[in-house]
Formats: structure tokens, C-alpha cells, sequence
């Protein structure tokens, strides 16, 4: 995909913005995200996978955004399939700032308290309708066998007997018994915006589903040290000690994700070393 394909897009079905320039942000594995004059982009999925998860944004953040405390990319305007592209489409706000994994908030405390508002707002329970993820949101035991392929590849003895001291701990808990809730599903630094200083936004809702919120929590282990952790766990209001254990298992899985499947991306290992670090030291 190209710049001309956004622009004859943009010409048949949104001709009012087709004049904007344009301009390649990103033209990765999933998407192809281009700069729309000043204040828009477009993201074009590349695959359908990708373009199940942009369907996903279209349906449910306009009715999300507005309970939410922090900006989201609300699509504010879809575009639909045509002969010369199978997929839809959306034209989102573009949220100045830079991502949370290539430069923090300069107060962690104050990010914190933001972001655990944030997820306290987000985490409501979500219609019977609402998307369903089989690797997120789930039980931890549905996650064991990718714990335990990627705890043996840690080479580290001692780094080893710590991680999986932290799963036993976190699997042990009871599991979430209630209703499910509204899950961002893919919230890590990467996802997360900071503009002067401070969290300005949430970005990429594609994996939005439903379930144990303690998935979204296990961001606590991936941006902050301890004392930052206990503070968002605070503005959440709502993560019982049970879920506080499962949120500490999930950043142990994801962290062991990020480390399997990141040799190609330094950003997101990055994230994977941290929040292994952050799991397996002190509470």
C-alpha cells in the first residue's frame, strides 16, 4: 500500500478531507498509518487479522471515550471496503506525544494515579456482546504453557527460581469470579502516550475485549517501581489482593512474550527486560 491508495480513499469516500497531505508514519506487519494534514491519521490495515481489530475500535470506543479520563483515538470517521481494498478503515485524531517505552512521565506518582484512574474508569462491566480474546482477559492457567516455554529460556538460574516462585504465587490466587469487565488488552508502554511530561493519552484499543481486568493491571510492573505500583493500584480502587497477585502473573507472562518474540524489535524487548526485572524484584 501507498500514499496514493490513502488518497484515492480519501477521494471516494471522504472527499472533504482528500486535499490534507499526507504522509507515511508507519508501514508495518499490521497497519499502514499515514499523517492527514495537522490533526488526523489514517490507518489502513495491511492483513485481516489487522483489520478485525480496527472493526473492534469502530464499534466500541465512541461509546467508551467519553467515560474515560485520559484521550483514546475515537475513529471520527470510518471508511468501507471497495474493489481496490478489501478492509475498513478508520481516519483517527492524531495524539501528540511520544511513546511511554522510549521516554516515561517526568512524575511517576502523578502518572500513576492518572493511569490507574484511567483503568478504574474503563474497567466497567462490559454487554454480552462485547469481544472475547482467548489469550487475554482469560484465567492465568490459560496462560501456563507459554509461562513455563519461556521461564526455560531464561538462562539465569537464579532469575529462573524467582519467576517461577512469582507464577506459583500468582496462580495459586483465586481466579476472577466477576462479572467482565472492559479490558484495553494490549496496554503497555508502547500504548501509552506522554506528552511535557505527563500521560496524555491511550492509544491502539485493536485487542479491546473483556474479562479479569488484572491483565490491564499488570501494566503497574511494566512502567513503575514499586512505590508507583501501590499508587495506581490505589486510583484504581478495585484490585482486591487476589487480583494484585493475578496482575503480577500477568506481567510475568507478558514479559516472557515480549522477550520471546521481540528479536526483531528492540523497543518491545526493551519492555520485555524491564518488566521481568520489575516482576521478579521486590513488591
Amino acid at each position: 500500500m501507498s500514499v496514493d491508495v490513502v488518497r484515492r480513499l480519501l477521494d471516494e469516500q471522504h472527499p472533504d478531507l482528500a486535499e490534507l497531505p499526507v504522509e507515511v508514519l508507519a508501514n508495518g506487519w499490521d497497519n499502514l498509518v499515514c499523517r492527514l494534514g495537522g490533526e488526523l491519521l489514517v490507518r489502513l490495515p495491511r492483513r485481516a487479522l489487522a483489520a478485525e481489530l480496527v472493526v473492534h475500535e469502530q464499534r466500541w470506543l465512541p461509546g467508551l471515550a467519553g467515560r474515560l479520563p485520559l484521550p483514546v483515538p475515537v475513529p471520527v470517521r470510518v471508511g468501507r471496503p471497495t474493489e481496490r481494498y478489501p478492509w475498513s478503515w478508520s481516519v483517527v485524531p492524531f495524539l501528540p506525544g511520544r511513546v511511554a517505552a522510549r521516554g516515561g512521565p517526568d512524575d511517576p506518582g502523578s502518572a500513576a494515579t492518572a493511569l490507574g484512574e484511567f483503568l478504574g474508569a474503563l474497567h466497567t462491566p462490559a454487554p454480552a456482546d462485547a469481544p472475547v480474546n482467548p489469550v487475554r482477559g482469560i484465567p492465568l492457567a490459560g496462560r501456563a504453557q507459554g509461562v513455563l516455554a519461556g521461564l526455560a529460556q531464561i538462562a539465569d538460574p537464579a532469575d529462573r527460581a524467582a519467576a517461577r516462585r512469582v507464577w506459583a504465587a500468582a496462580s495459586a490466587a483465586p481466579v476472577w469470579d466477576g462479572p467482565a469487565l472492559w479490558l484495553h488488552g494490549d496496554l503497555h508502554p508502547a500504548n501509552i502516550l506522554v506528552d511535557r511530561g505527563r500521560i496524555s493519552a491511550v492509544i491502539d484499543f485493536g485487542d479491546i475485549t473483556s474479562g479479569d481486568p488484572a491483565t490491564d493491571l499488570s501494566v503497574a510492573w511494566m512502567l513503575f517501581p514499586a512505590e508507583q505500583r501501590a499508587a495506581l493500584r490505589e486510583a484504581h480502587g478495585r484490585a482486591d489482593d487476589a487480583t494484585w497477585a493475578r496482575a503480577r502473573g500477568w506481567a510475568l507472562a507478558l514479559s516472557l512474550a515480549f522477550l520471546a518474540r521481540s528479536a526483531d524489535n528492540p523497543l518491545m524487548r526493551g519492555i520485555g527486560e524491564r518488566t521481568f526485572r520489575a516482576v521478579t524484584g521486590p513488591r
